[in-house]
């Protein structure tokens, strides 16, 4: 193996595989397949950190079972950037994880960070401890050098494209992507015949939070609020910060009667949350409700839109705290 990795065709391979794309799952994969040609172990995962949290960015092999020993490796590989081997990782102090398999960890690098943590697992265990002569070692940590430089770049790269469709305060969507996000849905419901509904809720009585308690705690208001609706949203939904204390949500698949449901979910939600308790505050607001169906008022995403916008001040103007389907005759 540390001829095979001196070699200059096959480290030009993996420079040309890992940097074939800036998407981390793929870059994850090339690293994985490198790997898996290199080393006979039966699973391979790529474990890294980015702006969610810790991430398998590619796996092969890894069941259910197994994963966890997975983890518990590639957790101690990115903390303490060093290469380690486990004769049995349920056994061995350094990992906290009750599943069983012996195991290598190596460390992905990049500009004197460890980025990533390559795993390397058999579910059978070892009767002595895997070890790398250190020529060997040296080599393989040299070969994966380009690949913690790639992965890192995809990293990035998604990390600035999440926050360009990203609203910082309230890290929902913003506007610019809910106008991608709707043109793409309406061109889709139109070809196939679906219906697709939006949302546009309002802060009721947002305002006097601003100017009775500052707006430090608007902004907490705002990001409290976020959390309501995206909690009463559902996966399948877009949600969006439309701007200021207004939002919206992108109902794929969904007719006015579910989007009526899905509104006045929220609307409740709002109307029984009491915001700003963590600061000693007690706070009740309400939302206005808007809510536009393709095709049944409007045939494309700007029609949406203002369908949706025009619905949510007729509740405003009406009494607030409520829920206006467009193209429906307001309750008396």
């Amino acid at each position: 193996m540390r001829s095979r990795l001196s070699r200059a065709d096959v480290l030009a391979e993996v420079v040309r595989a890992v940097n074939s794309t800036v998407d981390p799952e793929r870059v994850g994969e090339a690293i994985v397949a490198a790997a898996a040609e290199w080393l006979p172990a039966p699973a391979w995962a790529v474990l890294a950190i980015d702006h969610s949290g810790r991430r398998t960015f590619g796996a092969r092999g890894v069941s259910p079972a197994i994963e966890p020993a997975a983890v518990a490796v590639g957790d101690w590989v990115l903390k303490h950037g060093k290469l380690c081997c486990a004769m049995d990782v349920a056994a061995d102090d350094r990992f906290v994880t009750a599943t069983s398999a012996s195991a290598i960890g190596l460390p992905l690098v990049c500009r004197g960070r460890t980025v990533g943590a390559l795993v390397g697992l058999d579910r059978l265990t070892s009767s002595r401890e895997p070890a790398f002569a250190p020529a060997t070692e040296a080599a393989l940590l040299r070969a994966l050098e380009p690949a913690g430089i790639a992965l890192d770049n995809a990293m990035r790269v998604q990390r600035a494209e999440a926050l360009s469709v990203t609203d910082d305060l309230t890290q929902l969507y913003n506007s610019r992507y809910l106008s991608q996000a709707l043109r793409r849905e309406t061109k889709r419901a139109s070809r196939g015949g679906r219906p697709l509904s939006l949302l546009f809720i309002d802060l009721d009585g947002f305002k006097s939070i601003n100017d009775s308690h500052g707006h430090l705690f608007g902004s907490r208001a705002l990001v409290e609020a976020a959390a309501v609706i995206r909690q009463s949203a559902r996966e399948t939904d877009v949600v969006a910060r439309f701007g200021g204390d207004e939002f919206a949500l992108i109902l794929p698949d969904t007719g006015s009667e579910g989007a009526a449901a899905v509104g006045d979910r929220i609307r409740e939600r709002i109307d029984d949350f009491r915001f700003l308790t963590s600061d000693g505050l007690d706070i009740h607001l309400t939302v206005s409700v808007g809510v536009a169906t393709l095709p049944d008022v409007a045939a494309s995403a700007e029609g949406l839109i203002q369908a949706a916008d025009e619905a949510m001040y007729h509740v405003k103007a009406h009494g607030k705290n409520g829920i206006f389907v467009a193209g429906t005759p307001f309750p008396v």
